[in-house]
């Protein structure tokens, strides 16, 4: 059934990130969750997200902005490293609450807090007008990079920060689409190496490590989806609008972050 649910779930979304720089990441997250803990989670999303983008970079790597690709992508370089960091960090805080359900156990930990608050900051980000109406000056762009990356290192939520300010950077939609996947495959190679190996240098272990032995078919299904995702994508790039997704998205976002918060998932 999981393999059902991951597959649907990475077509839609890799489709997605082809209108709002946003949207696989997004929806794989709380996919996972339901599978590994939140950390590996994470990760397991990054493999994925990384092999998608890896594949749409040939398809639109001609059109990459390279002036606003270094402004903006190479704060994001960095401070995805920090965010990755971040999560290995806050991994190592024990449970800050244990409660009971009828016959099931939960825990509150400060990764599960702060990832759902940003998964329902991030659809309140999505669905409220104002942020949408938002003048960013494009001199921002370098600050904008921070944010992304940070937050893309942290929980794999960069493309929300990263399409508000590169669309306010001048570019055309055939730029933005280029321009926004190649600073997403520099913040996904930042942050895998963090998960993978800094966390074990740091601390001695990395949970991503010991489980990808125990689910590679699943994670080559996901990545295979979302190859097709993206060539779906890419036909309907000139003939889609993405307003109602968008509110869907941050819906969802919203419940599955408050599930996350409270240590249900």
């Amino acid at each position: 059934m999981e393999y059902l649910i991951v597959s649907i779930t990475v077509l839609f979304g890799a489709g997605l990130t082809f209108f709002s720089g946003f949207g696989l990441g997004t929806l794989m997250l709380p996919v996972f969750s339901l599978f590994f803990d939140l950390p590996v989670a994470v990760g397991a999303t990054a493999i994925v997200h990384f092999a998608n983008n890896i594949f749409k970079f040939a398809l639109v790597s001609k059109y990459i902005h390279l002036t606003t690709y270094f402004r903006f992508g190479f704060p994001a370089l960095l401070a995805a490293i920090a965010g990755g960091f971040v999560l290995t960090y806050f991994d190592t805080i024990p449970p800050l609450i244990e409660y009971t359900l009828g016959k099931y156990s939960f825990q509150i930990t400060p990764v599960k807090i702060g990832i759902g608050g940003l998964m329902i900051f991030f659809a309140w980000f999505d669905l409220d007008p104002r942020f949408s109406k938002m003048n960013v000056s494009a001199r921002y762009l370098p600050f904008g990079g921070i944010l992304s990356g940070f937050f893309g290192g942290f929980s794999g939520h960069q493309g929300a920060f990263r399409a508000t300010f590169l669309t306010k950077a001048g570019l055309t939609k055939e730029q933005f689409v280029g321009t926004s996947n190649a600073v997403s495959l520099t913040v996904d190679l930042m942050r895998m190496t963090v998960y993978f190996w800094g966390a074990k240098a740091i601390y001695g272990e990395s949970k991503l490590l010991d489980i990808l032995s125990d689910s590679k078919s699943l994670l080559a299904t996901s990545i295979i989806f979302a190859f097709f995702g993206t060539i779906i994508g890419k036909k309907l790039l000139t003939k889609t609008t993405i307003n109602g997704i968008q509110k869907t998205v941050g819906a969802l976002l919203v419940l599955m972050g408050s599930l996350m918060a409270t240590g249900i998932l």
